[in-house]
């Protein structure tokens, strides 16, 4: 199977409080990634927390992005999942950069359905009866050893 699908959760850190607990500033930030990214927005919900925090979500066509912030941490969890090949996640991240100036960041890559070949999609079990049975007989070996000594 073929990769479906982009995955990238940014953690953004040293944001300053003020943009990151302002709901009208988020939602202006993340309607521009959309925009500029070739992404369809089909509904955009929003919360905010008190006394400070908020989570805005955008269902986009292509699958979603999400900003939760956390002001007090000047941190930001960024989600942006992708489907298609005409969407461009990693640009709608470097926007959200530019709105939400953060000192630094760690972006992971996830490459949704892909799951490499066709061995790599059985189930991964391991079971091993040998290391028991080889302790269990060391063990006996050991206490023969030990008892012939004693015997001598």
């Amino acid at each position: 199977m073929k990769v479906i699908g982009k995955h990238l959760t940014v953690d953004m850190y040293g944001c300053s409080f003020e943009c990151l607990d302002d709901l009208d500033f988020i939602k202006e930030a993340m309607l521009t990634a959309i925009t500029e990214s070739s992404m369809t927005l089909l509904d955009f919900t929003s919360y905010k927390f008190e006394p400070q925090g908020l989570t805005a979500m955008a269902l986009l066509a292509e699958s979603h992005m999400n900003i939760h912030t956390y002001p007090e941490l000047g941190y930001a969890a960024v989600d942006v999942f992708t489907c298609g090949d005409l969407s461009r996640p990693d640009k709608s991240v470097s926007i959200l950069k530019q709105f939400l100036k953060p000192e630094r960041m760690k972006i992971t890559n996830i490459r949704r359905g892909d799951f490499g070949s066709e061995s790599d999609m059985k189930p991964k079990v391991k079971t091993s009866a040998g290391p028991m049975t080889r302790v269990r007989s060391t063990s006996a070996k050991v206490l023969r050893f030990l008892s012939q000594k004693k015997k001598k």
